[in-house]
């Protein structure tokens, strides 16, 4: 995955949500854009949970986007 086509996919106007499918299976869902942050270089990422909670990822980790549903921001989060 490279920090183009998530950018590609973060910036779409209008932002629809997406999910961030990490390597070890885990998934993180992105119901705004708000719940993403990515670092100048583009090598991490930030994802934030409705809880709070979040999780640091390496973006060579990442093995796909999904984009989802308009309404389909609920998705499973590990």
């Amino acid at each position: 995955m490279t920090i183009e086509n998530l950018r590609e996919v973060y910036e779409a106007r209008p932002f629809r949500p997406f999910a961030i499918h990490a390597a070890d299976g885990r998934v993180f869902p992105v119901p705004h854009a708000e719940f993403l942050a990515y670092d100048a270089e583009g090598r991490t990422i930030v994802a934030l949970r409705k809880d709070g909670t979040f999780s640091i990822l390496d973006l060579s980790l990442i093995t796909e986007l999904e984009v989802l549903a308009n309404d389909s921001g609920s998705g499973k989060t590990t």
